[in-house]
């Protein structure tokens, strides 16, 4: 039996809506390792521990873009989860 790319793709899509729906925002100044590899699509535990790291050793982040400092963490990661990354507990428009 015979599977289109188009049914792969719509199951690869279903699949990780979920995660991308129950994802939240995240500050990365404040939360551990634990917490960004969950929150954070692309950043698994590894990534995760290296922004902790990077956290400890380099000071708190000043933006989402700031995050690139950690080897890693390019400018996909950062826009697929722009909405999701705070760095600082104040949402924007509460």
């Amino acid at each position: 039996m015979r599977t289109s790319g188009k049914s792969l793709w719509c199951a690869w899509i279903l699949a990780l809506a979920p995660g991308a729906l129950l994802a939240g925002p995240v500050n990365i100044n404040t939360a551990d390792a634990q917490t960004l590899a969950a929150e954070l699509t692309g950043v698994g535990p590894a990534l995760a521990a290296a922004i902790i790291n990077d956290r400890q050793a380099n000071g708190l982040f000043s933006s989402p873009e700031a995050l690139m400092r950690v080897r890693g963490v390019g400018e996909h990661i950062i826009e697929i989860n722009r909405g999701n990354i705070l760095v600082s507990d104040a949402q924007p428009g509460r």
